[in-house]
């Protein structure tokens, strides 16, 4: 029976670096923390799963070679970030056109959650760097004896668990700050302007930064 993981000192190796990975903010982390500051915590949790089963996709098309694609053509790779940017773009400006209306925040007036999660999943997706992320970090674990496709989806699966885990508390610590922040009548607005100021400054950084990898 083919290893479908690293041997423990080289798994242990690669948990450590996912949970430093992981908790460093990155534009998917900044995503949730928008979304738990203006919509609070279940907005935030329900983005964290939209991100992670985003993130999913991304590590499974790495491990079908789709990031190869991406690092050898820079047309694709413009396309899926100018549509990922403009996406986000659009959800700050809808954010922030919501802060000015009366009572959009006192009354915390949320989307539904399926179109949340939606948003998650196209924010997270048309990202290529995700999955040149993926392609870059994940084949330093890989076995040769093994099946590089299966270990790398394998692999890919566990990272994808350990961010949820870790942009879950992210999301929790934010969804209680922007209760903290809409239930004080002077900022009410705060969690709203805060979260599409956000969105908007991912989306211009998203279109304007060189190619890269980050998660």
């Amino acid at each position: 029976m083919p290893e479908l993981l690293p041997p423990w000192p080289l798994f242990a190796a690669f948990l450590v670096a996912s949970v430093a990975l992981a908790v460093t903010p990155g534009p998917g982390v900044l995503y949730i923390v928008a979304r738990s500051l203006a919509q609070g915590r279940r907005a935030g949790l329900v983005s964290v799963a939209a991100v992670a089963l985003g993130n999913l996709g991304n590590a499974l098309a790495a491990a079908v070679g789709l990031a190869a694609l991406f690092a050898v053509s820079s047309l694709a790779f413009s396309v899926v970030r100018y549509a990922g940017a403009l996406y986000l773009i659009y959800l700050g400006v809808q954010m922030l056109r919501a802060s000015t209306r009366v009572g959009s925040v006192g009354c915390r007036r949320p989307l539904t959650q399926s179109r949340v999660f939606r948003d998650g999943v196209v924010v997270a997706l048309f990202n290529p760097k995700t999955t040149l992320f993926y392609a870059a970090f994940l084949p330093q674990f890989v076995l040769p004896s093994a099946s590089p496709m299966l270990q790398t989806t394998i692999l890919g699966l566990v990272f994808v668990v350990i961010a949820a885990v870790t942009d879950g508390l992210y999301a929790l610590a934010a969804g209680a700050l922007g209760r903290v922040i809409s239930d004080r009548g002077g900022f009410a607005r705060g969690g709203r302007i805060v979260g599409g100021a956000t969105f908007v400054g991912l989306g211009l950084f998203a279109a304007f930064s060189r190619q890269g990898v980050e998660r």
